[in-house]
């Protein structure tokens, strides 16, 4: 159903009258930051019964309003929501004009100002009478085990690689991929066949699974303007072989593209390949082959290619195809890159990344490790790679016993760092993958995006959930990176905060060990798990939300702040609904800001 202005007005008479009744959008704002600052006051002195968890909501909504009313942000956006409303309140716009998101957005509002978010429809209730000692305690039991059961009730939502029904499936589709490419089992145990054997067009995964009509026309697309496409035989084998993106979605998701995706790139494509650089890598780099965003630890990528390509990958731009021939930087680049380490005593930590470094041959990557343990003050070597997933096979014994000769306790710490997204990609081979260093006592941690096909309610979790159980710490979880090309992506960062507070939250400690974050082009991580971070400045006509980021330098030295749009909230809970969820589940993500 459409929503009508009129609710938004019925959300809040007191601001419909301020704005009606106001000759001129100057008098609107006064009048309104009057209203505003009453509001604030009245419920601070108690002059309105309202418990202290819809006040808390109250007291930020007010300064969201605050915030998107002012002179300061309708200058920093180049737009007015104030003017938008003081014309619907004059007859000035007609309904078609005024879109779903943006009424939504202001009915929230207006109703939480008013301390009636109904957030809890309990608040008007006798309270129970105290209760103490045993019997709190079983009533208090009680409830939590109706959360619990609410936690896994969602959970069993979601089938994963490890699940029985899933393995058998999965060992039909290895069958068919392996006679399909004429290959025995030694060949699908050997890492190399299936680099070797990267399905880079439609017509060769169409081989292993059904596609549909869009999809192969987006992979022929993505061929046609050379933009990076490309499927391991071991992750095409992970997919369902119809394609109806029920259980595999979030797989499909990972590679094949969308045709948004493949236009808005051939697009940006004709600009140049900064134009594509969302995350001002090109400005952050002092030397070849390094990133660097943070005081005491930088970036190294000596290898610019991977076994497969992320459609949502923040350097796809970077990359010319899976396992490009000339993907490894020369050697004199590389060294320059470890002495420039070397040059820079504030650095402590390297992250070796790229491309992914582990589709590497293990020479490399020993002596890799070897300039880099010999400069002394480095303690600690990251090594972010996602073959876990897609080519489990790479990591053998021998690449774990290499790695290791390096992690010496108490003077130097090796790590990985993957990127597993979905409970459906984590198989018995991820596990064994895994592992293999953990029982060489290093660490393996995961940094999932958070992204439309793992968003839903618990989904998160119970991909949180079965990592810690094969042995992986949830490290970051990251906001999809606004690249205009990656919308089909995109989740409002309300939802990632509501997934946080309202789902993680009820998860043990060491389950939800991830933080939040926003990556800010050019200068770093945001966290977004409070708003001191970042504020909510502007609604825009089609009820984006438009956000203040602060960089991580505040209240240490002075640094620009970074605006950026988000995708809507209304049209994001319409996907959700497109994909059979009940929306009342989601009600309080207005209220995240």
């Amino acid at each position: 159903m459409t929503p009508r202005f009129e609710r938004v007005w019925q959300a809040n008479p007191e601001v419909g009258a301020v704005l009606r009744e106001s000759p001129t959008i100057g008098v609107a704002r006064k009048r309104l930051f009057d209203y505003l600052n009453r509001q604030e006051r009245e419920f601070l002195n108690h002059n309105f019964n309202i418990y202290a968890l819809e006040l808390a909501t109250t007291l930020s909504s007010v300064q969201v309003m605050k915030s998107i009313i002012s002179v300061r942000n309708e200058e920093k956006t180049g737009f007015s929501a104030l003017r938008q409303l003081f014309d619907a309140a004059h007859g000035l716009v007609p309904e078609e004009k005024l879109t779903p998101g943006f009424k939504e957005e202001f009915r929230h509002l207006f109703r939480a100002i008013r301390g009636r978010s109904k957030l809890y429809p309990e608040w008007q209730a006798v309270p129970p009478k105290r209760l103490s000692g045993r019997e709190a305690a079983i009533v208090r039991s009680g409830k939590l085990d109706r959360f619990s059961e609410y936690v896994e009730e969602h959970i069993r939502r979601y089938p994963t690689g490890l699940d029985p029904k899933v393995m058998k499936r999965r060992a039909e589709n290895r069958q068919r991929i392996m006679v399909t490419f004429g290959a025995a089992e030694s060949d699908w145990n050997d890492y190399r066949w299936h680099l070797r054997n990267v399905m880079t067009d439609a017509e060769a995964l169409g081989k292993a699974v059904r596609l549909t009509p869009e999809e192969k026309q987006a992979i022929k697309l993505a061929n046609e303007h050379r933009i990076p496409f490309g499927v391991t035989p071991y992750y095409a084998s992970l997919m369902d072989f119809e394609p109806r993106r029920v259980n595999d979605h979030s797989i499909r998701a990972q590679v094949i593209p969308s045709m948004t995706y493949v236009e808005m790139m051939a697009e940006n494509k004709g600009k140049g390949l900064h134009s594509l650089d969302f995350m001002q890598e090109y400005d952050t780099s002092p030397i070849d082959l390094v990133t660097r965003r943070y005081p005491r630890i930088a970036i190294l990528k000596p290898y610019n290619t991977c076994a497969q390509i992320c459609v949502y990958c923040q350097r796809n731009w970077e990359i010319e195809q899976p396992m490009a021939p000339h993907a490894m930087a020369p050697a004199d680049q590389i060294d320059a890159a470890v002495s420039w380490f070397r040059d820079h005593p504030g650095l402590t930590e390297v992250l070796v990344t790229g491309g992914d470094p582990l589709v590497t041959g293990n020479n490399f990557i020993d002596r890799l490790l070897d300039k880099l343990s010999r400069i002394r003050r480095i303690e600690r070597i990251r090594i972010g790679s996602r073959v876990f997933v897609t080519v489990p096979q790479r990591i053998t014994k021998k690449l774990a016993d290499i790695i290791a000769r390096y992690h010496e306790p108490g003077k130097r710490e090796m790590c990985l760092v993957t990127h597993i997204q979905h409970v459906y990609e984590v198989t018995e081979e991820t596990m064994h993958a895994v592992q293999e260093f953990r029982k060489r006592g290093i660490a393996v941690y995961n940094q999932m995006v958070f992204t439309r096909e793992n968003s839903r309610r618990f989904e998160a979790v119970a991909l949180r959930r079965l990592l810690r159980l094969i042995g992986v710490d949830p490290y970051y979880t990251f906001n999809t990176k606004g690249k205009e090309e990656t919308v089909d992506f995109r989740v409002p960062i309300a939802r990632l905060r509501q997934e946080q507070k309202e789902e993680a939250r009820l998860m043990p400690g060491l389950v939800r060990t991830d933080e939040a974050v926003f990556n800010v082009p050019g200068m770093g991580k945001n966290y977004v798990r409070g708003t001191q971070h970042h504020s909510v400045i502007m609604i825009l006509p089609d009820g984006r939300r438009v956000y203040e980021f602060h960089p991580w330098e505040k209240r240490i030295s002075l640094a620009p702040t970074y605006v950026d749009t988000d995708v809507g909230i209304w049209e994001y809970l319409e996907w959700l609904k497109s994909r059979g969820e009940d929306l009342k589940d989601y009600r309080s993500i207005w209220y995240y800001y």
